[in-house]
Formats: C-alpha cells, sequence, structure tokens
C-alpha cells in the first residue's frame, strides 16, 4: 500500500471513529462493516528474503527479544536493532494478534537503519518480512 493510499485509509478510519462517537452521543447507533482481511504474500519471492531468513536464525537464536534497542549480532561482531511492538494499525496482518519487529541487516551500533524489517507473530510465531517499511508483507516462516 502506497503511503498516499496508507494516509487516505487513516483518514477515513478518523472519520469513521468520529461519526460513530458523535452518533453515540446523540443516542443513535451505526453498524460498521467487518475489518478488512489481513493482506500478505503466501512466498517470499522479494531478493531479501535469504538475507531476511539469515536474520530471523539469529533473531530466534536470541529469543526474539521484546525490548527496543541494539543487540550484538553474534554471527558477524556487529549490532542489529529489535524495534519492540510492531502495532498493525493498518491492519496487513492478522488482528488480534501480538507482534515484534527486527531490522533485518547487521550494521555498526548506533549506525542508521534501513527498511528491511521482520515482524513476528508472538501469537502464533509466524515471520513475516517486510522490504519497504511496512508497505508490503511476504511470509516468511
Amino acid at each position: 500500500m502506497s503511503g498516499k493510499n496508507r494516509s487516505v485509509l487513516t483518514m477515513i478510519k478518523l472519520l469513521l471513529a468520529g461519526l460513530v462517537a458523535t452518533t453515540s452521543l446523540l443516542g443513535g447507533s451505526v453498524a460498521l462493516a467487518p475489518a478488512a482481511q489481513a493482506d500478505w504474500i503466501e512466498s517470499c519471492t522479494h531478493k531479501g528474503c535469504a538475507e531476511a531468513l539469515d536474520s530471523n536464525e539469529v533473531w530466534a537464536s536470541l529469543g526474539y527479544p521484546s525490548n527496543r534497542g541494539w543487540h550484538d549480532w553474534p554471527p558477524t561482531g556487529t549490532c542489529n536493532f529489535s524495534g519492540g511492538t510492531y502495532n498493525n494499525y493498518e491492519g496487513e496482518l492478522p488482528s488480534g494478534h501480538s507482534y515484534l519487529e527486527f531490522d533485518v541487516t547487521p550494521r555498526e551500533c548506533g549506525a542508521q537503519r534501513q527498511s528491511y524489517r521482520l515482524v513476528v507473530d508472538t501469537t502464533t510465531g509466524d515471520v513475516y518480512f517486510t522490504p519497504d517499511h511496512y508497505s508490503t508483507f511476504y511470509f516468511l516462516v
């Protein structure tokens, strides 16, 4: 989903929330459609998938830390960043689940982060790869 589409979707959600709140205050009711289905690509075909799989193995060996911050990266002697909670605000992944996010590419501690991320569903154990900072999701494992 493009940044413009994401902004439009967010605006629509805010307008609907305002409508529901206003209607409730006036004693009425509003029937809303069910949330959109989660949207991800079933098999990882992006050029970064191999790196994402390797990164996932290391994060799994570290126990998928839930804290946000830099972590020593055993295979290379560099660092990698765990971003803490991923909130799934846009609903691209299954709703009602809990998620953690992790950078894919290791680098020096404190270096600028890139867009490749892993998102781990802590409810099911499923792992998703997003090469474009949450616009596209690939099911990884």
